[in-house]
C-alpha cells in the first residue's frame, strides 16, 4: 500500500513516450529501406541494327527442259528395223548413224531402176542417131518434112525418158539412205521407241533428240514482276538436289497466261552435274542491289507466327517488338519495326518475356 501512495504519474508518461518515439523510428527505418532488385532472368549479348547493301532479287519456280527437242522418225514406210545403235541417255554426233532398216527390197528398187535408166539411154542414143541422119536429108528429097519431124519428136521423147529414168533412180537411191536413220545434230538421246524387228510407217517416231544437250529453265512469274526481268540478266538456281546452277535470261515471253496471270521466263543453263530435263528447281533473278537494316538471325523469334526481337532498356529489362522479317542473306535477315539505334538481344531471346530483367555481358561486341 506504501508502494502504491508512492507512484508518480509523470514517471509513467515519459515511459509510454520513449516507447512511442522507439515504435516511430523503426518504422521509418523499414520504410527508407531500398526494396531488393530484380533477380536477371538470363544473360544476353546486345547488338543494333545495321544497314548492309543487298541484292534485290525475285524468286521463281519451274521446271528444267529441253532448250529443243528434235524427233527422229521414220522416212520409209513397210521395212523391218534391223539394227538399233542408240539408246536413252547416249550423247550423239550430227550424221551418226542411230538405227538402220533392212535394205534387200530398196537396193533391189535401186539396181531395177540403174537398169531401166542405162535403158533409156541407149533409146536416146538412137533416137539421136535417127534425127542427125534426117537432119542431113533435110535439103534432099529423099525424106519428107513429116518423116524429119517424126524423127526429131523421138529424138525429144527420149531424152525425156532418161530423166525420168534418172529421178526414179534418185527417188530409190533416196530411199536406200533412209534405211539408214542418222542424228539430225548433235545432242542426246532422251527417249526411244525404235524396237528391233517392227515393221514402221513413215513418220513413225524412233527417237527423241536433246539438241547439243542444251538445257534450260522456264521460271514462272506474275505479270506484275515479268516486266521487271530483261534479257541477259543472271539467274541464281537451285536444283531439287541442293547444287547450285548459273543461268542467264535468254526470252520472256510475250504472252501471259489468261487463267493464271503467269508469264514465262526461259533461262539457259550452265553445265551442271546430275541436271536432267524434267527436274524442278527454285531459282532468283538478281535485279540490283539496296539498303536494308539487318539483324543476325538468332535475334528473332517466331511466336505465333509473328516475328519478335526483345529491346533492352536503360533499368536492364527487356521490352517485346514486333518486327516484320524480310529478305535472308547468310545468317543474316532484313526486318522492319526497329531503329538503327536501338539495343537488342542479339542470341538467346526464345528463354525471354515481356518485363524481364537481364544481365548484360559488357565483352560483346554491340554491332556483331
Amino acid at each position: 500500500m506504501k508502494l502504491m501512495y508512492g507512484f508518480k504519474p509523470w514517471y509513467f508518461v515519459a515511459m509510454i513516450a520513449v516507447a512511442a518515439s522507439v515504435f516511430t523510428a523503426a518504422r521509418s527505418s523499414v520504410a527508407a529501406a531500398p526494396a531488393p532488385a530484380a533477380r536477371a532472368a538470363l544473360t544476353v549479348t546486345i547488338v543494333h541494327p545495321e544497314m548492309r547493301d543487298w541484292p534485290q532479287k525475285i524468286v521463281a519456280t519451274g521446271n528444267v527442259q529441253p532448250w529443243q527437242e528434235a524427233l527422229v522418225s521414220a522416212e520409209v514406210s513397210g521395212l523391218r528395223l534391223a539394227e538399233i545403235n542408240a539408246d536413252v541417255g547416249d550423247a550423239v554426233k550430227r550424221g551418226q548413224v542411230l538405227a538402220r532398216f533392212a535394205d534387200e527390197v530398196v537396193s533391189n528398187d535401186v539396181a531395177q531402176q540403174r537398169a531401166t535408166l542405162d535403158q533409156a539411154r541407149a533409146k536416146l542414143l538412137e533416137a539421136e542417131a535417127n534425127e542427125t541422119g534426117a537432119q542431113k536429108l533435110k535439103d534432099s528429097a529423099a525424106m519428107s518434112s513429116q518423116e524429119i519431124t517424126q524423127y526429131r519428136t523421138a529424138a525429144q521423147s527420149a531424152r525425156a525418158q532418161v530423166q525420168i529414168a534418172e529421178a526414179r533412180l534418185q527417188s530409190e537411191q533416196l530411199r536406200l539412205g533412209y534405211t539408214r536413220v542418222t542424228a539430225p545434230d548433235d545432242g542426246v538421246i532422251s527417249s526411244r521407241a525404235a524396237t528391233l524387228g517392227a515393221v514402221m510407217q513413215n513418220g513413225g517416231e524412233l527417237f527423241r533428240l536433246i539438241r547439243r544437250g542444251r538445257l534450260e529453265w522456264r521460271a514462272e512469274l506474275p505479270e506484275a514482276q515479268l516486266r521487271s526481268v530483261k534479257a541477259g540478266q543472271k539467274v541464281m538456281l537451285k536444283a531439287a538436289s541442293g547444287a547450285g546452277i548459273s543461268g542467264t535470261v535468254r526470252r520472256v515471253s510475250p504472252v501471259v497466261e489468261v487463267q493464271t496471270r503467269n508469264g514465262l521466263v526461259y533461262v539457259d543453263l550452265a553445265e551442271a552435274p546430275g541436271l536432267k530435263a524434267g527436274m524442278f528447281a527454285q531459282g532468283e533473278f538478281v535485279m540490283g542491289a539496296a539498303p536494308a537494316l539487318t539483324l543476325p538471325q538468332s535475334a528473332l523469334v517466331v511466336r505465333d507466327g509473328y516475328s519478335y526481337v526483345y529491346r533492352v532498356g536503360q533499368d536492364q529489362r527487356v521490352t517485346q517488338v514486333k518486327v516484320v522479317a524480310g529478305r535472308r542473306v547468310g545468317e543474316r535477315i532484313e526486318v522492319g519495326g526497329v531503329k538503327a539505334e536501338d539495343v537488342l538481344v542479339a542470341s538467346g531471346a526464345g528463354f525471354l518475356n515481356d518485363g524481364d530483367a537481364v544481365r548484360v555481358e559488357q565483352s560483346a561486341a554491340p554491332g556483331r
